[in-house]
């Protein structure tokens, strides 16, 4: 019988008695994998090999996770270092335990963000406090990094369940990847054949300009090309999904006469938070709540006389009847540099005049931009995401207005089961939260906050008519509209990217 050489290589290599993979082929043969795969499948066709598949998961630690098997999980170290200080018989101050865990940097953070989660003890108000009766060597996190480490992926990693898996592949300690492995048997026909010899056919598999020009190709055999054969799998390029959504978003706006605003990513404590008749000591103004920056710290310019309305109004408040929140207020502090918590810094900046100049109303404006927060990360929250914001000034407004702005806006997305609730904003009186119903769980997902902003934000920016306002989560109305439970399939490190391929964008 008269074979290719790549398939005749392949049926001397191959065994009647056990399957040997792709990748054992090539080595036998030292053909390169994808010639043998190709060879590999003219044999089956030709009844002379069987070929099986198999789908093959990996498992590798990232180098933070090699470093938390060598050194312990920063949740751990913590709660060994809040024990030796005596945190299970009282509350300990939390500065003075982590220091003595030596963690640093993101790793206090992350530590923080486990340690109750696993019920290692509490943290309220700089102190933490540990459960005497929690046990560490238990922990079924810290005990797989040990596991991996040791025994590596394939033996190490069926011990193992899936949840702790998932934790840690989100924790960003581990890595999976899935390989098919194809492996071909001789058949008997193969056997057979085999045993009569196999010569060696001279063919061609590729038309090359020399082949014609010399006039070679008259008497060449030329390989059998198999139309129906399965061919690897493309995936082009698109626009990501919360990218056209934020597109439609903006269009949608834009029909309701809404104009676009923008301004800086990393702006100053003062226009994110101390023009919102935001409180200096507020609890999202902490360093565990916000992302400041190192270089540079502080903004060199702000606009004297909004600064000096602005402290006046925290320190005594406005109108009559106002007396402002009584507490310190530093401009060193407002003069801090922070990645954005909110795009109402934004609404801050083109209010005030500062952005673009004086408005006159009626004004309607929007941005669907990125914001940051030190959040924990769950289903429905990461640690940036987009929000849409806007707001509109003008006479007389009422929450009847505001109401009906949303349930216009929602309905071009086909959501109209819209619900407030009552809530508390430093900014805005009175406020509420809007929630919609998931898809798929049916259960009420907040999807954003609004109000009318308080005369303690407005006069000290010189609006002298009522505006109202909103900050909606982008990355929820999706939940809404396509069913995700859970966005950090859509968006971040740990993205669904098939997912992302096979849902259909509606519009």
């Amino acid at each position: 019988m008269q074979l290719p050489t790549p398939q005749a290589a392949v049926v001397q290599a191959a065994s009647a008695d056990e399957a040997r993979s792709v990748d054992a082929l090539a080595d036998a043969t030292d053909l390169p994998p994808e010639t043998v795969t190709g060879a590999v499948f003219e044999l089956e066709e030709a009844g002379l090999v069987d070929v099986t598949e198999r789908v093959d998961e990996t498992i590798a630690l990232t180098d933070e996770g090699r470093e938390y098997a060598a050194d312990g999980l920063p949740e751990v170290r913590l709660y060994e270092a809040a024990l030796a200080a005596g945190a299970d018989d009282g509350a300990v101050e939390m500065g003075r335990v982590i220091g003595q865990s030596g963690l640093e940097g993101p790793q206090v953070n992350i530590a923080l963000s486990n340690y109750a989660r696993k019920g290692y003890g509490a943290i309220d108000g700089g102190e933490i406090t540990t459960d005497p009766d929690a046990d560490p060597g238990s922990d079924d996190e810290a005990a797989a990094l040990e596991a991996l480490a040791d025994g590596d992926s394939e033996d190490s990693s069926g011990e193992i369940d899936d949840d702790t898996l998932e934790h840690l592949e989100r924790r960003g300690l581990l890595e999976r990847s899935e390989s098919t492995v194809r492996e071909a048997t001789l058949t008997e026909t193969g056997v057979t054949e085999l045993m009569a010899g196999i010569e060696t056919a001279e063919t061609v598999g590729q038309v090359t300009p020399n082949l014609l020009t010399s006039g070679d190709w008259r008497d060449a055999e030329f390989s059998a090309y198999n139309v129906e054969a399965d061919a690897a799998p493309v995936d082009g390029g698109s626009v990501h999904i919360l990218r056209q959504t934020a597109e439609r978003v903006k269009n949608t706006l834009v029909g309701m006469g809404f104009q676009e605003m923008d301004g800086p990513h990393a702006d100053a404590d003062f226009w994110i938070n101390d023009c919102l008749f935001m409180p200096q000591d507020h609890p999202a103004r902490t360093h565990w709540d916000r992302f400041a920056l190192e270089h540079p710290t502080h903004i060199d310019s702000l606009p004297e006389d909004l600064v000096e309305r602005v402290e006046r109004a925290h320190r005594e408040g406005i109108g009559e009847d106002g007396e402002g929140y009584n507490s310190p207020w530093d401009e060193d502090f407002a003069r801090a540099i922070a990645l954005r918590g909110h795009t109402t810094s934004l609404s801050a900046r083109y209010l005030s005049g500062h952005q673009i100049g004086d408005l006159e109303p009626p004004q309607r404006y929007f941005s669907v931009e990125k914001v940051y927060r030190n959040d924990t990360l769950d289903p429905t929250h990461l640690l940036e995401f987009f929000q849409i914001e806007g707001w509109v000034m003008a006479e007389n407004l009422s929450v009847r207005d505001l109401m009906g702005t949303f349930e216009e806006f929602y309905a071009q997305f086909g959501i109209t089961d819209i619900e407030f609730k009552p809530h508390y904003n430093p900014y805005t009186e009175p406020s509420f939260e809007l929630f919609g119903t998931h898809p798929t769980t049916g259960e009420m997902v907040e999807i954003g906050n609004s109000g009318i902003f308080r005369e303690e934000m407005l006069e000290p920016l010189g609006v002298e008519c009522d505006v109202m306002a909103w900050g909606l989560a982008l990355e929820r109305l999706l939940m809404l509209m396509y069913g995700f439970e859970d966005i950090r399939d859509i968006h971040g490190t740990l993205c669904d990217l098939e997912l992302l391929r096979e849902t259909e964008v509606t519009y």
